[in-house]
């Protein structure tokens, strides 16, 4: 497999950021003398000729916006390279492994993949039968992981042997997301490095939870330094961690915080953590202040309780609302995340939750966007196990690789699609704006006016240019936005 091309490496959308996804395996099949290519076609057009003599062809699909655009573009190389081998790779891989099999993929991956598909790829070298690859699922053979009885892909949970991403050969940092801030009029290049995967909680929608299970795994402090290093060197001067939760291991973290620090003090950074560990860990948090942590990402949710204890968060309405008061004295800026919508959300809730974020001034902490989210249950998904009544659920949609689900409240279902629209025509409007024309229409679905209510606490919030979660399921417009160009 020496020729050019022999293994190509597709990323279709990684939250605005140079893709992880791509640049770890390539320094695994690099290394053991592999020619790799990589393409991310969130940024760049897809060549006509670049998987053509390809024997492996491997598409990275970690969240589901990315999935969803996989389709197009395997199509297209399907047609350049129709002897090659397609093998999807990613949490949603793992997730959706029975419909990719039946159809575009000849095997899938999900967890700890980066060895599995070096495995891949020697066995086609070999021409070895893929499905003797532990941990692989193969079309054909339902078992997974060979004839040797070895796991199935969503259950690759062995801690790899980690290499120093390749990041090369991918597109420049210039070409995705950047950071406003620290000040106001601010801008920086970003970089992306992970300090563990997986995680150690069970959030019932989370997609991590299906494929991981409650592990995690870290990855060695000198290792994640230097790929900071390499994407400072290449301009970068704001890092996002991409932990699930940065607090899973918090000694390995913030050991790498302060070494960063250390090394970089004009670089900040921002990271993801769960509000049960923002209060657990204050004196963690106040050392992330002084580091230069911009800001924390926190999965809210919600603020209704029997919603947080459906999605089996860990914390509740009395907890956010510490963890925010924790953060502002800290003077640690707070970016809540939402699944505005879900079947068990009601209209009172929805109207208490805007009140709430105008009331506390987040405003402009909170993008738009997080008002429109409605709750994903993709195959595989630990909500499909919930105890209670689930009239609500309806079949599983292959085309958008997700279960369907009716609001009991037909109210609810007929608000977020007003909302998705209402945001979605305001992409460059003030955030108070947005917010405003949202409330009006949440208190029209309760058949209500709304309140006058006056706009304080507005003000520069340091945040990332591209802002998109997984747990929610992607509107059309985002996704004809990030429609990749598969051609020319």
């Amino acid at each position: 497999m020496r020729q050019p091309a022999a293994v190509v490496l597709v990323s279709c959308y990684e939250l605005g950021r140079q893709p992880f996804n791509l640049a770890s395996p390539w320094a695994q099949l690099e290394a053991a003398g592999f020619d790799v290519v990589g393409i991310d076609v969130a940024v760049e057009p897809l060549p006509d000729d670049i998987a053509r003599g390809a024997q492996l062809v491997a598409i990275s699909v970690p969240m589901h916006t990315a999935l969803r655009l996989s389709m197009t573009v395997a199509q297209q190389l399907r047609q350049q390279a129709p002897e090659a081998h397609f093998c999807f790779y990613g949490l949603y891989a793992a997730l959706n492994e029975q419909h990719l099999l039946a159809g575009c993929a000849d095997s899938v991956v999900g967890g700890e993949f980066e060895q599995v598909l070096l495995a891949l790829a020697q066995a086609l070298a070999a021409g070895t039968p893929p499905q003797q690859v532990a941990g692989l699922a193969v079309a054909g053979h339902a078992g997974g992981g060979g004839e040797g009885g070895g796991e199935r892909a969503h259950g690759v949970l062995q801690k790899l042997t980690f290499m120093l991403p390749q990041r090369a050969g991918l597109p420049s940092l210039e070409r995705y997301a950047t950071f406003f801030g620290p000040s106001e009029g601010e801008v920086r290049k970003v970089g992306y490095v992970e300090a563990s995967r997986g995680c150690l909680h069970v959030c019932r929608h989370c997609p991590i939870t299906p494929v991981y299970q409650g592990r995690f795994f870290v990855v060695p402090k000198a290792l994640v330094l230097a790929d900071a290093e390499q994407q400072i060197g290449a301009g970068a001067r704001h890092i996002t961690f991409g932990d699930p939760d940065f607090f899973n291991g918090p000694g390995h973290s913030m050991a790498i915080a302060r070494a960063l620090h250390q090394r970089h003090p004009d670089v900040s950074f921002d990271v993801t953590i769960k509000v049960q560990h923002l209060l657990r860990y204050p004196q963690h948090l106040a050392e992330l202040s002084q580091l230069g942590c911009a800001f924390v990402v926190s999965a809210v949710e919600s603020l209704s309780d029997e919603v947080l204890s459906k999605l089996d968060k860990g914390h509740n309405r009395e907890d956010i609302s510490a963890a925010l008061k924790l953060c502002r004295t800290l003077a640690l800026t707070l970016r809540p995340t939402l699944v505005a919508f879900t079947p068990w959300t009601r209209l009172d809730d929805y109207v208490a939750l805007l009140e709430w974020i105008i009331a506390e001034g987040l405003i402009d902490a909170i993008e738009p966007i997080q008002l429109a989210i409605r709750l994903l249950i993709p195959p595989g998904s630990a909500l499909l196990h919930s105890e209670g009544d689930a009239s609500w659920l309806g079949p599983l949609s292959l085309d958008d690789f997700g279960y369907r689900w009716t609001h009991p409240d037909a109210r609810m279902d007929d608000l977020q699609r007003q909302v998705a629209n209402i945001v979605e025509a305001a992409a460059n409007e003030d955030w108070g704006a947005v917010v405003l024309r949202v409330r009006e229409a949440a208190y029209q679905a309760l058949q209500q006016p709304a309140p006058a209510v006056a706009l304080h606490h507005r003000g520069f919030v340091p945040r990332l240019s591209e802002a998109w979660f997984c747990c929610a399921e992607p509107s059309h417009w985002q996704l004809q936005r990030l429609q990749p160009s598969c051609g020319g």
